[in-house]
């Protein structure tokens, strides 16, 4: 991060706590990264959020796979590429699914209607379930 080199990780966290900066590890289990050119998709990243002076910084530490963009077809590259996952209606992975309804606390079949609704975007769907 910083590149305190030999520094003790304690002290370096002291040391950042005086400066106002506080680190907090978030328990991730996917992170996609959007791009014109396709998505990174991080499983079982590490994340770290820091705060500092109001500023709220991630860092995603793993290795993405690399989906590339599926064009005008309706369906995200991560849904075509396994389609043993995607359920009969609407294109939704069974996974992307159970995940929405698991974060927002809501019966599966809200959950298929709203990724519907949002393109399969699980981020917009969440939130609009919360």
């Amino acid at each position: 991060m910083f590149g305190g080199g030999g520094m003790n990780p304690r002290k370096m966290k002291q040391m950042m706590k005086q400066m106002g900066i506080d680190v907090e590890e978030l328990d991730a289990e996917r992170v996609v990264v959007e791009t014109a050119d396709g998505d990174l998709v991080f499983e079982s990243p590490q994340v770290t959020r820091m705060d500092a002076q109001g500023q709220q910084t991630y860092q995603i530490v793993g290795d993405p796979d690399e989906v590339a963009d599926a064009g005008a077809g309706g369906a995200s590259a991560v849904e075509a590429a396994d389609p043993d996952e995607t359920a009969d209606s609407g294109g939704i992975p069974d996974d992307d699914v159970a995940l929405v309804a698991e974060r927002a606390g809501v019966p599966e079949s809200l959950a298929r209607e709203t990724l519907e609704a949002h393109d399969g975007d699980l981020a917009a769907a969440i939130a609009e379930l919360e």
